[in-house]
């Protein structure tokens, strides 16, 4: 993998901005206004835009940045922690680690995009729940605030499989096929990108023990066959579970697992069998 520590040091450094600043109301009355509050912020990767071209984010690529400083997020396959420091509205790194687990090739031209958009000084604008970062030559960064998810009551669509430290992508033309939803009272249902399913989900701590799951029959096209015969193998007895945000990890004890993302109300998934 190649050094992403700049890109991730100008990325952590982006919601320390506009903290606490003030800025005079239009007009010259010499009113103020507080900037809205970025440390504590959970904020999505939308976009970047570098020489004209957008290169849209991966899910789950978001950072955060904590009371003393420190940033931590992920590129929605690599996590990374970065320290900051800012100068009025721009944005410094001093330094960043990442991790360097296997990535697929769409993940890493966004990341590619990334580290360039976020070498040298960066600026920030908010406007409602929306960040932008800009760069000295005009390239941008979009963000969105969003709030968490909780693992009950949650639609999670499933966006990788994962192999011990490797995430890979579904198999092509199976994208937002395959959700899962747990409920208060220890079920958990969905469908596995061709059959619907249901059963039981038992949360204890960090675990979940998926015990009884029964689905339809019905035949579909091998990709999606393969993707639920996937499915199938990490919803099968213990579990360790981890919800960053609003991105939800199952990993089985062979390593197996998947990754999800909490969906957003009023979303649709095409039907499984279509």
């Amino acid at each position: 993998m190649r050094n992403r520590r700049t890109a991730v040091g100008a990325l952590a450094l982006l919601t320390l901005t506009a903290c606490g600043n003030e800025t005079s109301a239009g007009g010259g009355s010499g009113a103020v206004r507080t900037a809205p509050r970025l440390t504590g912020v959970h904020w999505n990767v939308e976009s970047v835009t570098a020489g004209g071209h957008t290169t849209v984010a991966p899910d789950g690529a978001h950072v955060v940045i904590g009371p003393e400083g420190r940033a931590t997020g992920s590129f929605g396959c690599n996590r990374f922690s970065a320290e900051t420091g800012t100068d009025g509205e721009t944005i410094t790194v001093r330094r960043a680690t990442t991790t360097q687990m296997g990535c697929e090739k769409d993940v890493q031209r966004f990341e590619t995009a990334l580290s360039r958009a976020f070498s040298g000084e960066l600026t920030a604008a908010v406007t409602g729940r929306n960040l932008t970062l800009t760069t000295r030559t005009g390239d941008t960064i979009a963000l969105t605030s969003e709030p968490p998810a909780p693992l009950t009551g949650t639609t999670w669509t499933v966006t990788s499989l994962v192999s011990g430290s490797t995430a890979s992508s579904l198999p092509a033309g199976t994208e937002k096929r395959a959700r899962l939803t747990f409920g208060e009272d220890g079920s958990v249902r969905g469908t596995l990108g061709c059959n619907h399913f249901r059963g039981a989900a038992t949360v204890t701590g960090s675990t979940i023990t998926f015990d009884r799951i029964d689905g339809t029959r019905m035949m579909c096209p091998d990709p999606r066959m393969k993707l639920e015969r996937a499915l199938l193998a990490v919803l099968d007895g213990r579990t360790t579970y981890r919800i960053d945000h609003r991105a939800l990890s199952l990993t089985a004890a062979n390593g197996e697992g998947l990754g999800a993302t909490a969906q957003a109300p009023g979303a649709t998934a095409p039907a499984p069998g279509g």
